[in-house]
């Protein structure tokens, strides 16, 4: 099995995580750090405001399973593209909306998807399209952190506690 990546920063990184793992066709997600100017940050570091990193989710698929398109569009519906930094009460650069894209061809798909997208929107799309500059992976602790957190009165508590949802 040939498997390609593809990341996506849209907020605090524990939503898209959850809601990139479990799609057919996804093999793993991990979620990091991208978009930045340091080597290896730190949670506290990129909190900080001073890396310029975003908080992001890295997603390998299979792309004879699911296609590239197939995870833009679960992209576009789980968080307001028209937010710039901040996603609910998450707010500062780290939690923009985001896509690195890794070949030509998803940088020409991100575009011309975020094109179609605009046309149902007043407001400008805030998501900007960039090139991977390299991911950085977070702590184990934000690995799979809403899971980990599900027996601690139930994944949709968790939700509405944690992100605002």
């Amino acid at each position: 099995m040939s498997t390609e990546k593809a990341t996506f920063g849209a907020g605090c990184f524990w939503k898209p995580e959850m809601e990139f793992k479990d799609l057919p066709g996804v093999v793993s997600t991990q979620v990091g750090y991208e978009g930045g100017h340091v080597d290896n940050p730190t949670y506290e570091q990129v909190c900080s405001g001073t890396t310029g990193h975003a908080e992001v989710t890295q997603v390998e698929f299979d792309p004879d399973r699911i296609s590239y398109d197939e995870l833009l569009t679960r992209f576009w519906e789980i968080h307001d593209p028209t937010q710039v930094n901040r996603q609910g009460p998450d707010v500062g650069d780290q939690y923009r909306t985001v896509i690195f894209f890794n070949t030509p061809e998803q940088e020409a798909a991100a575009k011309a998807s975020k094109q179609k997208l605009q046309e149902r929107y007043d407001k400008p799309i805030a998501t900007s399209i960039e090139p991977a500059t390299g991911f950085w992976r977070a702590e184990e602790y934000h690995q799979c952190y809403l899971d980990k957190r599900a027996g601690q009165g139930g994944l949709a508590g968790m939700m509405r506690s944690v992100l605002g949802s």
